[in-house]
């Protein structure tokens, strides 16, 4: 059975451990804050931009694109974006585990063949597939810790590099999306090649009725907008994935604060009983022997 000191040392420690989550949460509702903010900003100029390179995909001929080809699908890039430290609840756990499971039912012949590669932002990520047989041929570390647009372009030139030399047929990217602070959602994307307007009219998606007229011309604003297009829509994913890891980490944060109340509170009652049990042990004690005194004398 634990002592009373036992006990006092526990509830000590679980105090100093729930000062440190409070502190963490409270860091991270901070950084989340920024954070949100970045991501609200960057969501309106995005899909504009996206519904934009499609109506003007159906206005030229996007064959003379490569990014918008496509072509027999042999080698694939899937790009995981998960976060460099732990702490955050299941963000990463679920983000993996959703990984492998399109891996296994969309490319399981790819991957054995080693003709499925990653591209891993983040550490968690990296960590998990560079462990098992898995095929990574990029990594991107430490970005989260000061995230910067600079970050998106070095991984596009990457991605898109390697897709211009026909090195890798498809590319797609699987992070977690902002939906609320204790619920992100895994999003899959199709990164390239683009798809273009044409087929989103014959899928019956449609993003725009109206007929603009375009200056200079389609082309040259197409072969303008294409580049930040891809930059930007990367940095999108990378703002969407920041915001839900700090709001995954601030709710875990919570639930550990909570835990260690509760935890507390158990431990105090533990520490209350062992004390009057050893006090009516030392009582008991003292009455047995005033007792056998008495008997004595």
């Amino acid at each position: 059975m634990a002592t009373l000191r036992d006990i006092r040392r526990r509830i000590g420690a679980v105090k100093s451990t729930q000062k440190i989550t409070k502190a963490m949460k409270m860091v991270a509702a901070a950084k989340l804050r920024r954070a949100q903010d970045a991501m609200i900003a960057a969501r309106p100029y995005a899909r504009t931009m996206k519904q934009l390179l499609q109506h003007l995909s159906s206005k030229v001929d996007v064959t003379a694109s490569p990014y918008f080809v496509e072509r027999p699908v042999q080698n694939v890039v899937l790009v995981v974006v998960t976060s460099d430290r732990g702490l955050c609840g299941s963000f990463n756990a679920n983000l993996l585990k959703a990984a492998v499971q399109h891996i296994n039912k969309y490319y399981p012949e790819a991957h054995e063949s080693g003709h499925l590669k990653l591209v891993c932002v983040g550490k968690k990520g990296f960590d998990y597939f560079n462990k098992r047989n898995y095929k990574v041929i990029a990594r991107h570390t430490g970005i989260f810790a000061g995230l910067h647009f600079q970050h998106a372009k070095t991984i596009v030139s990457e991605l898109l590099d390697g897709y211009s030399k026909g090195e890798f047929d498809k590319v797609e990217i699987i992070y977690n999306e902002f939906k609320t602070i204790t619920q992100p959602r895994i999003a899959i994307e199709q990164y390239l090649p683009i798809v273009p307007e044409s087929n989103n009219l014959q899928a019956g998606i449609t993003h725009s009725q109206v007929d603009y007229i375009y200056e200079p011309s389609s082309k040259e604003i197409m072969d303008a907008l294409l580049p930040k297009h891809l930059n930007f829509q990367l940095w999108r994913v990378l703002l969407e994935s920041n915001a839900s890891e700090q709001g995954a980490r601030m709710a875990a944060m919570e639930n550990a604060t909570t835990n260690a109340s509760e935890l507390i509170r158990v431990l105090q009652l533990s520490y209350n009983k062992a004390r009057q049990a050893s006090i009516t042990k030392e009582l008991l004690e003292i009455v047995g022997g005033a007792e056998a005194l008495k008997k004595a004398g």
